[in-house]
């Protein structure tokens, strides 16, 4: 393996200058630059990365905590995260927790054992003060898409509440009145967004919010068709449902078609998250968009103005936009 002084001597200069240039932390003529970029690559040279460290006490690498890779939603947030990051020169170490807390609390471990210079967190169930106690010491932190109260770090959400309020509005201008809710976890931050979105267009347009009509449990699919199916079957079934997710409207769908009923004439549905298969289920679904890969950047921002020891903004809130497909009946139309 090549060192940092062979490459200097085939590039005709100090050791210093080439541990400088690699660091970002002298500026040389271009002519120099490249004789030690072609000195790097003629001898395969790879930085030692624990000197690196020792030296100016950066890993150069973060870590990712999401719930779910497999998951597009927040597949697509790591990619734009890992982006931002390679664009910055650091690496990403990803964590895929499957909503088990204890992998929660081993991705904080690798922050407190300066594995890595900061966490970006997202979990995705309601935190029993566990994950506040860990990361309330750590400034490299921010949080994405989820909130852990009790963390004075960056936030980088999205309009949650603006989002269930335009998905039911569209609902009652259609001229439904008989709207039902399907949602994630009771206490997560999403969840209540959403819901609270949701009321504030009902009450606006007169309309009563029915408790039997409001089911939170679980972000999946498999939530979405059960929670569904307990609505279809009811005495009194609504016209429309909310799903707070895009994943939770599969299942709804698969529940809708599992009881004959067609989509959107048996039933109207929105969704939320605008994610890729949005468009290509049968009938193209009406939903409400996040700004996926903005988010991942942003968050990978203002990580790194935390690492840099910048000011960044405490709570990034981004706005979202209703996308109207196919799944959703205009009932004034007859």
């Amino acid at each position: 393996m090549a060192t940092l002084s062979e490459v200097a001597e085939a590039a005709g200069v100090s050791p210093t200058a080439v541990s400088r240039y690699l660091n970002n932390r002298i500026e040389l003529p271009q002519a120099t630059r490249d004789r030690i970029d072609a000195a790097i690559a003629k001898l395969n040279y790879r930085p030692n990365l624990l000197a690196k460290r020792l030296s100016t006490g950066k890993t150069e690498a973060i870590s990712l905590v999401t719930p779910e890779i497999a998951n597009p939603f927040f597949a697509e947030l790591a990619a734009a995260v890992e982006a931002a990051a390679q664009q910055h020169g650091y690496a990403v170490y990803m964590s895929s927790t499957q909503g088990d807390r204890a992998r929660e609390i081993d991705a904080i471990q690798r922050l407190q054992d300066q594995h890595v210079d900061g966490l970006i967190m997202m979990t995705n169930q309601p935190d029993d003060g566990t994950l506040a106690a860990l990361l309330e010491p750590h400034h490299n932190v921010v949080l994405l898409d989820e909130d852990i109260p009790g963390v004075p770090v960056p936030r980088v959400f999205v309009e949650n509440e603006q989002g269930g309020y335009l998905a039911t509005r569209h609902l009652i201008e259609a001229g439904h009145r008989e709207i039902a809710i399907i949602g994630g976890p009771q206490r997560l931050m999403s969840v209540s967004e959403r819901l609270a979105g949701f009321e504030r267009a009902m009450h606006e347009a007169g309309l009563a919010v029915r408790p039997g009509w409001v089911l939170l449990g679980q972000y999946t699919r498999d939530y979405g068709r059960a929670a569904a199916m307990h609505l279809l079957h009811s005495a009194q079934r609504p016209t429309a449902i909310l799903a707070c997710s895009d994943y939770i409207a599969i299942g709804v769908l698969q529940a809708t078609r599992q009881a004959g009923i067609a989509v959107p004439d048996g039933l109207s549905l929105v969704g939320f998250d605008d994610m890729p298969f949005a468009e290509l289920v049968d009938p193209p679904l009406t939903t409400i968009r996040q700004p996926v890969a903005e988010m991942g950047r942003v968050a990978f921002d203002r990580l790194l103005a935390q690492i840099n020891k910048t000011d960044a903004e405490p709570l990034t809130r981004l706005p979202v936009s209703l996308v109207i497909r196919k799944s959703v009946r205009d009932m004034r139309a007859g």
